[in-house]
């Protein structure tokens, strides 16, 4: 992983809630950007009613798509999380899934709450972005 993670002194530790605050990504690497991923099977049906089945499906369709490139979730450095009706209580599932991930690094994220996602049984949406060593 060539691309570095760093936390602050000064800022909080956000690695318990499932990302950092920066990350560089050193010149000529290249970006493999991924589409907005949600917990369906191959054949697009959302795979469980379940918000936290929706959030591990929804990184084991990342790592599908980044193996695509011949990259896996390591190679992560940002991650832009879309949650329908947000609430602290979704936090948890998301942190842990993401520990499972990533562990003590993982890749920045943003959390955005929505209102809906693309149809109402999608509860999780995440988009990635790879750097290429």
């Amino acid at each position: 992983m060539a691309h570095t993670i760093v936390n602050p002194d000064g800022l909080h530790d956000p690695v318990p809630f499932g990302y950092s605050h920066t990350v560089t990504v050193p010149a000529g690497q290249e970006l493999v950007l991924i589409a907005g991923q949600y917990g369906s099977g191959p054949d697009g049906a959302v795979v469980s009613a379940d918000f936290a089945e929706q959030v591990k499906q929804t990184f084991r369709n990342i790592g599908v798509a980044l193996a695509a490139h011949g990259l896996d979730l390591g190679h992560v450095v940002q991650l832009r999380t879309y949650v329908v009706n947000h609430d602290v209580t979704k936090l948890g599932p998301i942190a842990g899934a993401v520990q499972e991930v990533w562990g003590e690094k993982p890749p920045t994220q943003t959390l955005i709450g929505v209102a809906s996602l693309a149809t109402p049984d999608v509860l999780f949406e995440v988009e990635a972005v790879a750097a290429r060593p």
